[in-house]
């Protein structure tokens, strides 16, 4: 306002008044969109992403908790099947002696954990409630925490959880084939390592930063298939199981379903194989028409031969 009374008393002067009014007018504008401008996203010099400015270069956006924290897919890798691990009564066990007979899901989580892995076992046990095919009959479910320090009191208490979850039918076939261990950090490390499972420990949240999937595995101990997230639909599960199993397991029907469906290992999911899709269509469709024309023949076969001449 100073500025505008003084040259206002001198009319020689207008285009300088426009100019310091167009200023005027600008430095309102950046004092009114400072806070628009102050509550942009955080950059990767957020303390939520990386170092300030002033303590060295920003880092590469992820917090230091979720460095290195990934799956890594490993098909057709061998488990080491000779480790040891305690199951949840206790008791020393090999890890291949749940291998052998019957295709495997591979789950690794730690029991204590307050919010991803508990969303895998629920994940996991929703599936399995549909599925045709039951634990401890068609397959087999391997859990594994990979927090050192839990004991196998604690696995004993998950898995009177998720068995409980179950159908009644379906109790008696997971208490014998869903297994719940606990382990030393070599025996964690080592499985980890074959299946590409890389996580984390956050000192500062005193908790495990890791990614979320389960596996399945052929009854021989070999990766055969990742399934990513919380939520495994149980049409991607009984085909994986099927082929990890070589076609031992499922119905004619499972077998054209797998014709129909492939599985891309970089979504971890079985999607619609168009080609062949169109193909089946086609077929049934002549089958189809065929069968139409016996059933025509059969209700009017005078109609059918006028037709025909």
């Amino acid at each position: 306002m100073i500025f505008r009374k003084e040259l206002t008393t001198d009319d020689t002067d207008k285009g300088g008044l426009i100019r310091i009014h167009l200023c005027y007018l600008w430095l309102v504008f950046l004092l009114a969109g400072a806070p628009v401008f102050a509550q942009r996203p955080p950059g990767p010099s957020s303390p939520l992403y990386g170092a300030r400015p002033e303590t060295g270069n920003p880092s590469t956006g992820l917090p230091t908790a979720l460095r290195d924290v990934r799956i890594e897919q490993k098909l057709d890798q061998q488990l080491p099947l000779d480790l040891v691990f305690r199951d949840e009564a206790g008791q020393q066990v090999k890890l291949g002696q749940y291998f052998g007979k019957k295709p495997v899901v591979l789950a690794l989580v730690y029991y204590d954990c307050p919010m991803l892995c508990t969303q895998v076992l629920n994940g996991m046990v929703t599936s399995f409630r549909v599925l045709p095919f039951q634990i401890g009959n068609e397959f087999d479910v391997v859990t594994v925490s990979f927090d050192p320090r839990e004991t196998s009191a604690l696995a004993a208490a998950k898995k009177q959880v998720y068995i409980n979850y179950l159908p009644e039918k379906m109790r008696s076939g997971a208490s014998n084939g869903w297994h719940f261990l606990t382990g030393d950090q070599q025996s964690i490390a080592q499985l980890t390592d074959a299946v590409g499972f890389h996580y984390r420990y956050d000192v500062a949240t005193q908790q495990f930063a890791h990614a979320s999937a389960i596996m399945l595995t052929t009854p021989q101990g070999k990766l055969s298939r990742y399934f990513y997230g919380i939520d495994y639909p149980a049409r991607d599960l009984r085909l994986g199981l099927i082929e990890s199993s070589a076609n031992k397991i499922g119905s004619p029907v499972d077998q054209l379903l797998l014709y129909c469906y492939h599985y891309d290992p970089a979504t971890g999911k079985y999607g619609a194989a168009v080609m062949k899709v169109m193909r089946v269509a086609g077929v049934i469709t002549v089958l189809g028409i065929v069968a139409m024309l016996f059933l025509l023949k059969a209700r009017n076969p005078k109609v059918m031969r006028g037709a025909a001449q």
